[in-house]
């Protein structure tokens, strides 16, 4: 469990370590809706929040052997921020991925200076092997999103939102394993809703809102390489618990036309994953009330620019 208390330690660790990214009123005219561009975060992804969090704080209480350095399992955007984090604080990392993730998220987890290693066909194939060396070798593990530093860290970005657009009524924002929905759904709690967009065919906290727990689900989609988890986190769904989010799917079709008009109507070159949040609104999945200001996350740009229309 996370409390906003979590968050705003996070904030703190984290100050001077990332960007605070800024929020683009769509319609000035109207106010009614805002995009918090989090694509421009360093390395491309929310997620460096988290992996700054995280190797701080292990830093801090010495859990992290700088000697041993920290070990990561991802789709690709965790890697990435955990890379950068680490090799920023002068750690090492290694990346273990799925066999699937894509060429360009490999590419820059090297020129990060991290030691990849593909495993499997899926997230939790790599997340396995991750932990085995992880035990072997004495380094600090990060997860991708079920660890309360890296929810915490993901978290600041509620804060920076309800700073910016204090009267804000609805948070819109994408879920793979939940670390993003929990840090910005604990950051928000009593003063913003928060609306958890999830793809149909990877709904990790859809299915668990109904099942009363957290299941497996399967993995397919344009958007699984980013949102790819097989089940929700324990702390998301803690947290979902708490705070009783609006949970909507949208299908590929919806995902992919939203990536499209980020980048066509506002030249954001974005991945799949985080055009999800976007299609919760263009698709009408969810459908704000006349007058509710509504914020949503455009939370990564690692993303071959040559699939852009």
């Amino acid at each position: 469990m996370i409390t906003r208390d979590d968050v705003l330690a996070a904030e703190r660790r984290i100050r001077g370590r990332v960007r605070r990214t800024p929020v683009m009123a769509v319609d000035p005219g109207t106010g009614d809706l805002w995009l918090k561009c989090e694509f421009l975060q360093l390395a491309g992804v929310f997620k460096t929040r988290g992996a700054f969090n995280r190797i701080l704080a292990g830093l801090e209480t010495g859990t992290l052997d700088p000697a041993k350095g920290v070990v990561a399992a991802s789709g690709g955007n965790a890697g990435l921020a955990n890379a950068y984090a680490a090799a920023q604080v002068g750690v090492a990392a290694t990346v273990f991925v799925p066999e699937t993730a894509p060429a360009v998220k490999v590419a820059r987890l090297r020129e990060y200076g991290a030691t990849v290693r593909q495993v499997g066909q899926e997230y939790a194939e790599a997340y396995l092997a991750a932990i085995d060396f992880a035990d072997a070798a004495g380094a600090l593990f990060c997860h991708a999103y079920d660890q309360p530093e890296i929810a915490a860290g993901a978290g600041t970005i509620g804060e920076e939102i309800l700073a910016d657009v204090p009267d804000v009524d609805t948070i819109v924002v994408a879920v793979g394993g939940g670390g993003l929905f929990a840090g910005i759904a604990a950051a928000a709690e009593g003063r913003a809703r928060v609306v958890a967009v999830e793809p149909t065919r990877i709904p990790t906290l859809h299915s668990a809102l109904h099942a009363g727990e957290p299941v497996d689900v399967a993995v397919s989609g344009v958007a699984a390489d980013a949102l790819g988890a097989r089940r929700i986190g324990t702390i998301a769904f803690d947290v979902a618990q708490r705070t009783r989010p609006v949970s909507v799917l949208v299908d590929d079709e919806a995902i992919t036309a939203a990536r499209t008009a980020l980048w066509q109507d506002y030249r954001m070159a974005v991945e799949h994953g985080a055009a999800a949040a976007y299609a919760g609104l263009t698709s009408n999945a969810y459908q704000p009330a006349p007058g509710e200001r509504v914020a949503v996350v455009i939370c990564g740009a690692n993303t071959d620019p040559a699939t852009l229309a």
